[in-house]
């Protein structure tokens, strides 16, 4: 590998030069090799966050980072594996709920997720909350999982994309996080790292998103897209607003509760629109369907013969977890304090600030305000109002459940702050705006 001088490339980065992929390799490695300290990693960090990284310096960012670890090779687990990666919100359950619909259609799913810090969920999180489901297997254990049932669900290992995951450590204390090439390069790495030969993509936007615009949202969504074809995956994102959380329950055994509901037939329209569009495209990414519309409903009929539900079931004992609450999800232990919020007045929900609502979970044991602290399953939120639904004064919008024992009155203003009642009744926000893919970009119709 040719040399190069660091302060010069992290220079020539402030300087807003493009740099050549070699030069991106050699920073990387040295980082890797600890030859190149955090403190000049973040110069570099800062200098990218400032001034961007075009197409190429993001293929090559995403290259280095993925190549800096373990590289799955799943050619021995027939057919096309594809993955759905989202970009985080609030009540986001649709990885639990399509990755069984997907390997019930036949294309193998080999899903590695994260947990949750801040308002968004984390599907390790949610699955953990199935007691004894266990998400930390090998490498080994995780190919032989995804032979067997052609699904697998775990968290990231120490061997996939490292040089990722001490450059994420950085930027989380350099407020370096917001940046899109650095986002996309951190995603990307991760699930290509994976074994995947396919991706399809949930860039969520809105007040319960990381990203707030659909402009940034369509900006995430290409540069990922970008990096998925330059990596020759098939690769589809769709954007989806997040003005309101997803479904109607919040917290790890709340969305469950509420997947378990979804693939048994039941659970509401709005999560079940994304959920089918996504698994869909899956479905059609993996050769099983001739179009996304075919897909769509293969993911629907799996739903109804019971083949996803038993899929879940199957994944669920093979990773240790217990089955009971499948069975009878109503009989998981309640937290002991239990809470209503009331409407202020008569009228209509226009609009809903779920990071807001995804705060109060927090702030009841749902959710994590430092990557240490420690999540309460049984802790949640199930919404009883959305958008666009009437509600009359004293009735209930939301219900709370917790462990806590001092945050009732705080959560209860959070809630209702968070919930705009007006005199009008609005039009309930488009779920799904557009269609990104290596062709461009499709209004959603």
């Amino acid at each position: 590998m040719k040399s190069y001088n660091i302060v010069s490339l992290i220079r020539k980065k402030r300087e807003k030069e493009g740099l050549a992929p070699d030069e991106i390799r050699f920073l990387v490695q040295q980082y890797s090799r600890d030859v190149m300290p955090d403190y000049q990693m973040s110069a570099f960090l800062m200098a990218c966050f400032l001034n961007g990284l075009n197409d190429e310096e993001a293929a090559a960012l995403t290259r280095e980072m993925l190549h800096s670890g373990t590289v799955m090779d799943l050619s021995s687990v027939p057919g096309v594996k594809v993955d759905k990666h989202s970009t985080g919100g609030v009540g986001d359950k649709t990885s639990l709920i399509l990755a069984p619909i997907v390997a019930a259609c036949g294309v193998p799913v080999p899903m590695i997720s994260g947990r949750g810090l801040g308002h968004s969920g984390g599907t390790l999180d949610k699955l953990e909350s199935i007691p004894g489901f266990n998400v930390n297997l090998d490498l080994d254990r995780y190919v032989e999982v995804l032979k067997k049932h052609g699904l697998v669900l775990i968290g990231q290992t120490e061997e996939i994309a490292p040089a990722d995951k001490r450059m994420y450590a950085l930027r989380d204390v350099t407020a370096t996080v917001e940046s899109i090439p650095l986002i996309a390069g951190s995603i990307m790495s991760k699930k290509l790292a994976e074994g995947i030969d396919a991706l399809v993509l949930d860039v969520k936007f809105g007040s319960g998103a990381f990203m707030k615009t659909r402009d940034q949202a369509l900006e995430l969504a290409r540069k990922l897209v970008s990096i998925g074809e330059e990596f020759g995956k098939r690769t589809i994102a769709y954007l989806t607003s997040m003005e309101q959380p997803l479904g109607q329950k919040v917290g790890n055994w709340f969305e469950v509760h509420e997947s378990i509901e979804c693939l048994n037939g039941g659970g509401p329209e709005d999560l079940l629109q994304v959920t089918h569009q996504l698994a869909g495209t899956m479905i059609y990414l993996g050769g099983n369907a001739g179009s996304v519309e075919e897909g769509i409903e293969k993911s629907r009929e799996s739903v109804r013969n019971g083949t996803a539900m038993q899929k879940f079931r199957d994944i669920v004992t093979e990773q240790d977890g217990s089955t009971e609450y499948l069975d009878r999800p109503d009989d998981y232990p309640q937290a002991r304090r239990q809470f209503d919020v009331n409407a202020a007045s008569d009228g209509f929900i226009t609009a809903m600030d779920a990071y807001a609502i995804g705060m109060a979970g927090v702030e009841l044991g749902a959710g994590r305000k430092s990557k240490e602290d420690v999540v309460d399953p049984q802790s949640g939120i199930i919404l009883e109002k959305k958008i666009g639904e009437d509600v009359r004064r004293g009735e209930t919008i939301a219900r709370c459940f917790t462990n806590k024992e001092e945050q009732t009155d705080m959560v209860r203003k959070m809630l209702q702050d968070a919930v705009s009642i007006g005199s009008s009744r609005v039009e309930v926000p488009a779920l799904i705006t557009d269609t990104v893919t290596k062709e461009g970009t499709t209004p959603w119709s």
